[in-house]
C-alpha cells in the first residue's frame, strides 16, 4: 500500500494548483457577489485539458484516470468550490458520450466539449423525483427519427448557459430500464428554462429549470441503446460523487489554512490562539478529519479505476464522509474567526455555503446510507 503520489500526478497537482492560485482565487468573492459565470476562465481551464479529464486522447481527452482527476479537482476547489465543481458536472457529461456514445456522437460532440467551445450539462432529477430517481417522468417518445420530449428537469446547472443538455428520459415503461440517454442541443425548438434559483451558495454558476414542450431531438443524439440511459446515469454518478467529494477537500483545506493563519496571528489574553488547548485540540481534530477524508477519496477513485466490485460502496463512503467532513471542517474554521467568520471580508462564509449543498447533489448523505447498507448486505 502506497499513499504516495506518482511524479505524473505531483505534475497534475502543481498545474491545477497553480491555475486556481492565479485565474480562480484572486476572483472567487466577486464571482459569488455578483453571480458571475465565468466562461472565459473555463476555457483556459479545458486548455490545461481540464474539461475532458476522463475523455479518450482520440477527441481531445486528457484520458487520465479518476485518481488524477480527484487530485484535480482538490486543487482547483481550493481556489473555488463553485466553479470546479461546475467543471465536475461537464466532466461528467462529456465521460457518458465518451464512454457509452457511439463513434458518430462521439465525433461531433466531444472535442468542442473538451475545449469547451461547447458547455454540457447533466439532467436527471425532476421537480417530482429527486432521490427516486427512476421515477422520472420526462418522456422521449419516437416519432420517425427523432424523439420528441416533454417534461421539466430541476436543479439543472449552467441552464440557460450550456450548449448541450445530457437528459435522462423515459423512453419505455416504468423504472430504470423505461429511461434512455438523449443529447438536446441548444436552440433546439421546445427547449426553454425557468428562472435562475436563487441559491444559498454555488452562485457563479447559472442553476435554472430545463423545460421540454414538443422538443424534436434526433435519434442520432440518443447516447448508447435505447432503455439504457439509467444504467449510464448511475455510472456517471460514481465518478461525480468522487468529484464532488474532492470538492469539499479543497474547500475544507482552503478554510483550515485560513484558520491556521489566524489562530497564529490572533492575540486573546495576551497570547495567540494557537496556545488555548482547547482552541488547538480542535484544529487537530479539523485537520485529522480532512486527511481521513482525504484517504477515503482517493480509495474509492483508485477502486473505480481498478473496477474493484466494491467501488460503488466506496464512492458513496467517500462521498458522504468527505462531504459532511468538509462541511464540519468549514463550519468549524469559521467558528474559530468569531464574529470575523460571519463576514464576507473573510473566505469562510462563502465556503460554508458552498460546501453545504455537497451533502445533497450527486445523492444526498442520507442516499449514500442506502447505497453503502445494500452494498454490505450483498457481501
Amino acid at each position: 500500500m502506497d499513499f504516495a503520489l506518482t511524479d505524473d500526478q505531483r505534475a497534475i497537482e502543481d498545474a491545477a494548483r497553480a491555475f486556481a492560485a492565479a485565474e480562480l482565487a484572486p476572483h472567487s468573492a466577486r464571482w459569488d457577489a455578483e453571480s458571475h459565470f465565468p466562461v472565459n476562465v473555463l476555457r483556459k481551464a479545458a486548455e490545461l485539458g481540464f474539461a475532458g479529464l476522463y475523455v479518450a486522447e482520440d477527441v481531445g481527452g486528457s484520458a487520465l484516470s479518476r485518481l488524477d482527476a480527484s487530485i484535480v479537482f482538490e486543487q482547483l476547489a481550493y481556489g473555488d468550490v463553485a466553479t470546479a465543481a461546475f467543471i465536475s458536472i461537464h466532466n461528467m457529461a462529456s465521460w457518458m458520450i465518451d464512454r457509452f456514445g457511439g463513434e458518430e456522437i462521439r465525433r461531433r460532440f466531444l472535442p468542442k466539449l473538451t475545449t469547451m467551445e461547447y458547455i454540457a450539462s447533466y439532467c436527471l432529477t425532476e421537480p417530482g423525483s429527486g432521490s427516486d430517481a427512476a421515477a422520472l417522468s420526462t418522456t422521449a417518445r419516437l416519432d420517425g427519427e427523432h424523439y420528441v420530449l416533454n417534461g421539466s428537469k430541476a436543479f439543472i446547472s449552467g441552464a440557460g448557459t450550456s450548449d448541450l443538455y445530457v437528459v435522462m428520459a423515459r423512453t419505455g415503461g416504468p423504472g430504470p430500464k423505461g429511461v434512455s440517454a438523449i443529447v438536446v442541443e441548444a436552440g433546439t425548438p421546445g427547449l426553454s428554462f425557468g428562472a435562475q434559483e436563487k441559491k444559498m451558495g454555488w452562485k457563479s454558476q447559472p442553476t435554472a429549470m430545463v423545460n421540454f414542450d414538443d422538443c424534436r431531438v434526433p435519434v442520432a443524439n440518443r447516447i448508447g441503446a435505447e432503455g439504457d440511459g439509467f444504467r449510464f446515469a448511475m455510472a456517471g454518478l460514481d465518478g461525480g460523487r468522487i468529484n464532488i467529494a474532492s470538492c469539499s477537500l479543497g474547500g475544507a483545506g482552503l478554510a483550515l489554512d485560513t484558520a491556521k493563519a489566524h489562530l497564529e496571528t490572533r492575540k486573546q489574553f495576551g497570547n495567540p490562539l494557537k496556545d488555548f488547548q482547547g482552541l488547538a485540540w480542535r484544529f487537530a481534530d479539523m485537520a485529522t478529519e480532512l486527511d481521513a477524508a482525504r484517504l477515503m477519496v482517493r480509495r474509492a477513485a483508485h477502486a473505480l479505476d481498478a473496477k474493484d466490485p466494491r467501488a460503488t460502496q466506496y464512492c458513496a463512503m467517500a462521498k458522504r464522509f468527505a462531504t459532511d467532513g468538509g462541511f464540519e471542517v468549514a463550519n468549524q474554521a469559521l467558528q474559530l474567526h468569531g464574529g470575523y467568520g460571519y463576514l464576507a471580508d473573510f473566505p469562510l462564509e462563502r465556503i460554508v455555503r458552498d460546501l453545504r449543498v455537497h451533502q445533497i447533489l450527486e445523492g444526498t448523505n442520507e442516499i449514500m446510507r442506502v447505497i453503502t447498507a445494500r452494498e454490505l448486505f450483498r457481501q
